[in-house]
């Protein structure tokens, strides 16, 4: 007698094979942004070291700057692409990354222009890194724009490959850098080496970037890249006016401090950083394949970030100074008294993280706009108001509060925007 095979037993193995692709993803995406992250963590506790807390200040302030640039490019190329061509044929995969691509390296090419324009006119110890971070911005960006093409194909481990290829070309990079010793040799040190990777980025893909498809790309999808744009902006923005207003009124250590704290934060942000690689990705897949779990999946997500978060920042309340001291040197001592509101901070946008990944799967780009603006006007208030009440320690907390009520709002977003798909699915069967 041939044995009888039910629905449920047919469906099983579908089911645990979708699970190991999804862990298997998002393990790619973890393994990627650890070389991000330490080639990061490398470049700045390097930095920190060799210059001292002025001028990684400086340093920082560039930094920043670049976080501001990245995000530009991430909101009008690569967002759309992850929320439109993850897991779709290669055909088409392989066409939006090419106009995608040449997005991010004519967003790199035009602003590059202006911060070497500004670099050159400031003069001092900030203009000449500005200068320098015109020149290797085309490069950062097009690096960054592979990652997320990667990703969106599903093929993590080329991501983690080109990020590898970046530490790799950083370590001579470095080395040249510190017989200069100034910031601006740092500064063409950690984009020199991006380019490399950016370029060995075109072989790993076949693809070239197209210049002349960013008009293409930004009408297709002006719809979600505005306002995603705004979007990563308000955030990124939101981080380069804490940091020029703590310089201004806290001197340019303290924006040194800040970013030494965040460098303490760095393993976890690994992570953090790491799974929003693939988040969205992942998240859009759920929501095509089993749209009731969407919601669960973000709980998930969001909550065992913020609750790593908290273990992490409890380890390094651990840590002995001689440690702090040998991996921060000077900037250590200002830096760890920042490490309590740092991890809060970190904890909320950790758990905000989970609401983000949803409402951008579900392509409720005015929801999502209208958080992250809250978010990043708290974010502002939050921590330039700190400064001026308790200086650099009081903006720390100042940004962990408004961080924890900007994860809030992400979520209460969520649910309504989830309460309005589930009756927008119930309008279209009611009507077919």
């Amino acid at each position: 007698m041939t044995p009888v095979t039910t629905e449920g037993e047919r469906t099983r193995p579908k089911a645990a094979t979708a699970r190991r692709a999804v862990v298997g993803r998002l393990s790619w995406g973890l393994a990627d942004q650890a070389a991000s992250s330490m080639t990061n963590f490398a470049v700045g506790i390097y930095v920190a070291r060799s210059l001292g807390l002025t001028a990684f200040g400086v340093f920082s302030l560039a930094w920043v700057t670049y976080g501001v640039v990245l995000s530009v490019s991430r909101g009008l190329a690569t967002d759309p692409l992850v929320v439109r061509f993850s897991g779709v044929p290669g055909w088409s995969w392989r066409g939006a990354v090419a106009r995608s691509s040449g997005t991010a390296l004519g967003v790199g090419a035009v602003i590059g222009a202006a911060c070497l324009v500004v670099g050159l006119g400031l003069g001092g110890s900030v203009g000449p890194a500005f200068a320098c971070l015109g020149v290797m911005l085309p490069g950062l960006l097009l690096q960054d724009a592979w990652r997320y093409s990667f990703f969106a194909a599903g093929v993590g481990r080329k991501a983690f490959v080109n990020d590898l290829v970046w530490g790799v070309a950083l370590v001579p990079a470095m080395v040249v850098a510190a017989r200069v010793d100034s910031v601006a040799a740092f500064v063409l040190a950690w984009g020199g080496s991006a380019a490399v990777a950016a370029v060995y980025g075109c072989f790993q893909s076949g693809i070239r970037p197209r210049l002349t498809g960013v008009r293409e790309w930004l009408r297709e999808h002006r719809d979600l890249g505005t306002r995603y744009l705004v979007e990563n902006t308000c955030l990124s923005g939101a981080s380069q006016l804490r940091a020029y207003g703590l310089g201004v009124i806290a001197g340019v250590g303290a924006v040194g401090a800040v970013r030494g704290a965040e460098l303490l934060q760095g393993p976890f942000l690994a992570v953090l950083m790491g799974l929003s690689l693939v988040t969205v990705a992942e998240a859009a897949r759920v929501l095509r394949r089993a749209p009731h779990r969407l919601a669960t999946f973000c709980l998930l997500l969001g909550g065992g970030q913020a609750a790593a978060a908290l273990l992490w920042g409890a380890a390094l309340l651990l840590m002995p100074d001689r440690l702090g001291e040998w991996v921060l040197g000077g900037v250590w001592h200002s830096a760890s008294e920042l490490i309590v509101p740092a991890t809060l901070g970190v904890a909320g946008a950790g758990l905000g993280t989970g609401a983000a990944a949803g409402l951008r799967a579900l392509g409720a780009a005015r929801r999502s706009l209208r958080s992250q603006l809250f978010a990043s006007a708290c974010y502002v208030i939050g921590g330039l108001g700190g400064a001026a009440v308790a200086g650099t320690v009081g903006s720390a907390w100042g940004v962990a509060a408004a961080t924890v009520s900007g994860s809030a709002v992400w979520w209460l977003q969520l649910r309504s925007a989830l309460r309005e798909h589930h009756q927008k699915t119930i309008r279209e069967v009611r009507t077919s």
